[in-house]
């Protein structure tokens, strides 16, 4: 669904730019976290946040999918083919979907052993309990590779928004930074 207004909005853009540094945040993290020992200072610490941070985020995402069902998203440029315009549709869906995935297999991991999530120490996010056999190491697999999935196709998204702004001279780019 398209709106009127040719541009996006300041909440769409805040939203885009928050989910951003999220993903790279949890990504970065999870990445790191892997390695920690047992004996490190951070094995605990580092997986609460993460997985607060990921709650969040889910939060976050349940909101703009719901702003942009009410409000729409910005009218495609003009200079745009009708290829380019079903590819960065299609894009926009698997960053969101490969999000989604990602929180979900998040979920399953961590609630494999029956205990809650704790989220940033202010409530808990139930657990569901085992629902499959070797549910944590399957959902881990998924969850890391839909993350690198995710990491390298929002790479790609970035790339495709220089080359829009350096290249093609169009405003792909600065309509994401400003209404």
């Amino acid at each position: 669904m398209a709106t009127e207004n040719k541009g996006y909005s300041w909440t769409s853009i805040t939203l885009h730019w928050l989910v951003a540094v999220m993903v790279i945040g949890l990504f970065a993290s999870g990445f790191w976290m892997v390695d920690l020992s047992y004996y490190s200072t951070w094995y605990k610490t580092a997986p609460f946040w993460h997985k607060s941070v990921g709650v969040l985020l889910l939060l976050m995402m349940g909101y703009r999918v719901l702003w942009r069902v009410l409000n729409g998203t910005a009218t495609p440029l003009a200079s745009h083919s009708k290829a380019v315009q079903r590819a960065s549709h299609f894009t926009h869906l698997t960053l969101y979907g490969l999000v989604f995935l990602i929180i979900c297999s998040g979920y399953l991991i961590s609630t494999a052993d029956g205990r809650p999530i704790e989220v940033f120490g202010l409530f808990d996010l139930p657990s569901a309990g085992e629902l499959f056999a070797e549910q944590a190491d399957k959902a881990g697999l998924v969850h890391k590779f839909a993350a690198y999935g995710l990491i390298a196709l929002a790479f790609l998204h970035a790339v495709a928004a220089l080359k829009h702004h350096f290249f093609d001279k169009d405003d792909t780019l600065k309509r994401m930074l400003k209404p």
